[in-house]
């Protein structure tokens, strides 16, 4: 199991031991799902369980106690809980003397799940073999009967009173007050369920980029277990997480009857230290293999910016000195088509399916990309994929050193070509990396926008035509620089 580190660690267990202090008053269970970009979870065609991403779990426990000191077991625990992240808080005067987990493991993993319930054992044959009430199910099973304990390790069956569930037992040694009915908080943190956003940008018709935006989370479970009556929420951010980034699996699993009863119901949003929550509204059933898509944004349409880029060069590097060799050269490759959206609030990392309607009007993929987490009023950019119709090809037209003057002269041909129906504008973007200072000294195109490390110029190329860009910089460097 891959594990967090240990500042999540101690982020995760403050929210889950919370329950230690408070009064035992669930009603429901509680589950904080951080997010996960780890593929296994969100694969369609992986059946297993799978031991990635991260979860913090409150559910209510009651338990029948006596008054005095006595041993109590908690069964149907997750395949991948944190063996050192339980913590049990207990109503009406009990307390916590010591707590031991017994791990699933083998084939007595179910059987531990009736640890102190009667149950019936079947021999070899068929045939009832012994009755009473298990003490222990680790290599073998241990049974309390009306004469005496024994030892079972050839069985061909049981029969008992409760719920046989795979998974972890919990034995917790309580010292109690008093007799009776009590109610319980069992909180620890597990694996095997995250989340992510996925969004789906429809672009609009019409002369400016539009874009109907819709914002879901993709929730996994694939903990082994069902997780029933939740009361879900989902952490926005990087709390030292680091898994590894992939995906691009999409499943639809059926939603919950309660989270589906409002549709226009949108997930309550806060901020959580340096990261956002949003808590679900309703009751979630997260079944075990599937993955659950919610609403965290109600659907609307925003401005976009498409653009067809082509971009040569190493944005952000430059030589430790002056780079005076003529044999430092760079083609863009191929002209790909961008879009750029402006977060309209927090939109937490997720990937962007967008789409557009082809001549019949049906809505077709025209490319995907990854979202970072994004605060509100930032950009986000993800490529789309190769524009097919439009190329580029670039040349070195001059190259002067003047090592006197402490300058260096360099001049670049872009040709520009469009076989689409249609006239396109073309973001070329070069990135002047001999030296860290320069400064234009002509072109044929005004640039659009330029920084310390980036030129853009936006030329306009007919349909069916050519253009190009052709422009010169100069670099100069101070007395005490040597070039290389």
């Amino acid at each position: 199991m891959r594990r967090p580190s240990p500042s999540l660690l101690a982020f995760a267990c403050a929210t889950a031991f919370a329950g230690q202090a408070a009064a035992a008053t669930l009603d429901h269970t509680e589950l904080t799902l951080y997010r996960s970009d780890d593929s296994s979870l969100f694969s369609a065609d992986n059946n297993g369980s799978v031991s990635s991403g991260y979860a913090v779990a409150r559910e209510p426990r009651a338990l029948d106690l006596k008054s005095g000191m006595q041993d109590v077991s908690l069964s149907g625990l997750p395949q991948f809980l944190d063996t050192e992240g339980l913590s049990l808080s207990i109503d009406g005067g009990a307390k916590v003397i010591s707590q031991r987990l017994i791990l699933g493991q083998g084939q007595d993993a179910i059987a531990g799940s009736l640890v102190g319930k009667d149950i019936s054992v079947l021999g070899p044959d068929g045939k009832p073999m012994i009755s009473g009430t298990l003490i222990s199910a680790n290599n073998g099973l241990l049974i309390k009967g009306p004469q005496g304990t024994a030892l079972i390790r050839n069985y061909a069956g049981i029969l008992g009173n409760g719920d046989m569930t795979p998974g972890s037992v919990l034995q917790v040694r309580v010292q109690s007050e008093r007799a009776g009915k009590a109610d319980a908080v069992l909180s620890y943190p597990t694996s095997g369920l995250g989340w992510r956003a996925s969004y789906i940008g429809t672009l609009q018709p019409g002369g400016s980029c539009k874009m109907r935006f819709e914002s879901r989370a993709s929730i996994a479970n694939r903990s082994g277990r069902d997780w029933n009556g939740l009361k879900l929420t989902l952490i926005a951010g990087e709390p030292n997480l680091s898994k590894p980034s992939a995906p691009r699996a999409y499943m639809m699993a059926k939603a919950a009857p309660a989270a589906m009863a409002s549709i226009d119901a949108m997930p309550e949003q806060a901020t959580l230290a340096d990261y956002h929550s949003y808590t679900l509204p309703g009751s979630i059933d997260l079944p075990d293999g599937s993955v659950t898509q919610s609403p965290l944004y109600a659907t609307r349409t925003i401005d976009c910016e498409q653009t067809a880029l082509y971009e040569s060069g190493n944005r952000g590097w430059h030589p430790p000195q002056p780079y005076i060799s003529p044999d430092l050269m760079s083609d863009g490759g191929n002209v790909i088509s961008t879009v750029q959206i402006k977060a309209f609030d927090s939109l937490p990392a997720g990937f962007l399916r967008v789409l557009t309607a082809d001549r019949s009007g049906t809505p077709q993929v025209i490319g995907e990309g990854r979202i970072n987490d994004t605060a509100k009023g930032q950009d986000a950019t993800i490529t789309l994929g190769q524009a097919f119709d439009l190329t580029a090809k670039r040349e070195r037209t001059a190259f002067k050193v003047d090592q006197a003057a402490r300058t260096m002269d360099e001049s670049f041909k872009i040709d520009l070509s469009n076989a689409g129906d249609s006239a396109r504008t073309i973001t070329v973007r070069e990135h002047p990396s001999r030296w860290r200072e320069w400064a234009v000294t002509s072109s044929s195109v005004k640039p659009s926008k330029q920084s310390p490390d980036t030129l853009d110029f936006r030329v306009e190329v007919p349909a069916h035509g050519k253009a190009a860009l052709e422009y010169s910089v100069r670099y100069q460097w101070a007395a005490d620089i040597k070039p290389q």
